[in-house]
């Protein structure tokens, strides 16, 4: 069997476990500089149920599409290093403040730009918005099928994929036939690590971006080696309709960041005998926790 065309959906995100008083900019968006910025967990484990297909079938090509300022360039080469085979930046001013709607519009026409693919795999959600929105609203731009809450791609052939979906009661097993956009569920397993050969390979990819700002020139050896070209679409790139895009195509406005830090306000000590055992679950059958 022939491999397949994947392309994963990527977020370099804020660590929203490192939210201060700066986290916020007047105008309601999140003020990314003053976070360090990390690879999305969830896509991270998009990526691992691509790379299982590319294990299984020879000829599988992985491609990592992104969105964000330059600095967005870096979750790609991370992608590269645990195996995928390429990836594309949107960037441009005017993509600035876009909210769900807007990033899936213009992740939409990337897509378009990239077929014919056989799946779109990204996270269920991102940890700096938490509204699992993107992936459903960019596969009805498509036009396409698509499957949520996936925590395993069970098999797949040319015509359709078996999904394990895991669900808040249960695991539901359900097919849908290619071409499909599916998110994967943070229950997924986590993805490999960097391979040292990948590492070595991919250390100078760059984008032209980055070429320009860079202290040392590595004209040659990017002409020499295709593959460490990182392409970057802007607006005009898409063919987007800027009235879609950025604050002006964003209806969604953030109020506030916080750091919710969840404590304990009271601890009980438990040994191992039965008698310790017997009396917490007295007490949590009193209380109603359980039962």
């Amino acid at each position: 069997m022939k491999g397949f065309k994947i392309i994963v959906l990527a977020k370099q995100v804020p660590d929203t476990r490192n939210v201060g008083k700066d986290a916020m900019k007047a105008n309601g968006t999140v003020n990314r500089a003053a976070l360090p910025a990390v690879f999305n967990p969830e896509d991270l484990k998009a990526l691992e149920q691509a790379l299982r297909i590319k294990d299984q079938y020879p000829g599988t090509t992985i491609t990592l599409l992104t969105m964000g300022p330059g600095r967005a360039a870096e979750i790609i080469r991370e992608g590269l290093y645990r195996g995928a085979d390429g990836g594309i930046l949107i960037t441009d001013r005017k993509f600035a403040g876009s909210d769900t709607l807007a990033t899936s519009y213009a992740i939409s026409l990337a897509i378009k730009k990239m077929a014919p693919y056989d799946m779109i795999l990204a996270g269920r959600q991102a940890i700096d918005g938490d509204t699992a929105q993107v992936g459903p609203q960019a596969a009805e731009k498509l036009g396409i099928p698509q499957v949520t809450y996936c925590e395993e791609i069970v098999s797949i052939n040319h015509k359709k994929v078996t999904v394990k979906r895991r669900l808040e009661r249960g695991v539901e097993t359900m097919e849908a036939p290619l071409p499909v956009l599916i998110t994967v569920h943070g229950s997924a397993p986590e993805c490999r690590s960097r391979n040292a050969k990948l590492l070595m390979k991919y250390k100078h990819a760059q984008t032209i971006t980055e070429m320009q700002e860079a202290t040392d020139d590595y004209i040659e050896l990017h002409d020499s080696r295709p593959y460490l070209d990182i392409p970057e679409w802007t607006v005009a790139d898409l063919n987007a309709d800027e009235k879609w895009l950025g604050l002006s195509g964003s209806p969604t406005k953030v109020k506030k960041v916080t750091n919710v830090v969840f404590k304990a306000k009271e601890s009980k000590v438990l040994t191992d005998s039965d008698e310790d055992i017997e009396r917490l679950i007295i007490e949590l059958l009193e209380n109603h926790t359980i039962g």
